[in-house]
């Protein structure tokens, strides 16, 4: 009787352990969103780290120093050439898929402040890439904006592409 209490105390303390060990982007649901068109997520999109992504309405797209998502963006590289996107629907909410085929060019990321980790000097940049972008509205605006999970898991840092604004034609 004492054999089976040891016993389901080590079976909780153990579901306890990998649960509390698990990060938010390990068991990321998703955001929910279902309404947005691929007509919405087509456009330029960009974040605070000079990375640029233009997707257009056939499905093509031009990326500008896009880094690696998940442990990949440790790695440092950053990604720039033409590929195909798709927007995806799955049961936690809708996905850009973007994949380049083969970068035009690699440039590296910058080394970090001290005691932060930086890029890999000896760190192969893939000969191709997929993405998963999740789609997501800020509630305030209402606004589509588009991310992935980077770095270590359990942390749950977020990169961040928004919108930018269009020019407009010249003259």
């Amino acid at each position: 009787m004492a054999s089976r209490c040891y016993a389901r105390a080590g079976i909780a303390a153990c579901s306890w352990l990998l649960v509390a060990c698990a990060g938010p982007a390990q068991y990321y649901g998703g955001t929910g969103i279902h309404d947005a068109t691929a007509t919405e997520i087509a456009g330029d999109w960009a974040n605070v780290e000079g990375t640029r992504v233009e997707l257009h309405e056939d499905g093509t797209a031009l990326l500008k120093k896009l880094d690696g998502q998940d442990f990949d963006y440790d790695e440092g590289w950053r990604l720039s050439g033409t590929g195909a996107w798709r927007l995806a629907d799955t049961d936690g909410g809708q996905v850009v898929r973007l994949a380049l085929k083969a970068p035009s060019r690699v440039d590296r990321r910058a080394p970090q402040a001290a005691g932060n980790s930086s890029p890999s000097a000896d760190a192969q940049s893939p000969s191709a890439y997929n993405w998963s972008l999740h789609v997501d509205r800020s509630e305030r605006k209402h606004e589509l904006k588009l991310f992935f999970f980077y770095g270590d898991p359990d942390i749950g840092n977020t990169y961040v592409l928004t919108r930018t604004a269009k020019k407009s034609p010249a003259p």
